[in-house]
């Protein structure tokens, strides 16, 4: 099936439907699911959300992930493929494209946020050769305008 499929940057136009992918696809929602969030991200790092999509419709993402690369770290979000399009690789070719991607960046280490009851998730992760790191806990603090 990956033969079958593009990796691309997500487009500033496609937003809409990327967030109603992650409806659709992803376990939970962030903060910054919304238009407005995704087009600060695209304007600031225009290659880091990469798209997976049908070979023969380009134009319809059917995955994501975000790699996110601060010049000291390699952050992984929003690894998403559609229910429909599930256990043909696609999630395994995004992380392989986000690898690529820190590769050439000069990234040493990956982390990814993975929700802790995304069983689903887990197995895609684990199978990538990611693990838990048990040292760590996210902390948080949502800021305000």
């Amino acid at each position: 099936m990956t033969s079958e499929i593009v990796l691309r940057p997500a487009t500033p136009d496609e937003i809409p439907a990327l967030l109603a992918l992650w409806a659709r696809a992803a376990k939970g929602t962030s903060i910054t699911d919304d238009e407005a969030g995704v087009a600060a991200l695209l304007a600031r790092d225009p290659e880091c959300l990469i798209v997976a999509a049908p070979a023969d419709d380009p134009g319809r993402p059917i995955g994501t992930v975000i790699a996110g690369w601060d010049g000291w770290r390699c952050h992984l979000y929003r690894l998403a493929v559609d229910p429909g399009h599930r256990r043909r690789g696609i999630g395994a070719a995004l992380l392989e494209a986000a690898e690529e991607r820190f590769t050439a960046l000069g990234g040493r280490r990956i982390d990814a946020m993975v929700l802790d009851d995304n069983e689903l998730g887990h197995r895609t992760w684990k199978a990538a050769g990611y693990r838990p790191e048990a040292r760590w806990s996210r902390w948080v603090k949502p800021l305000t305008a």
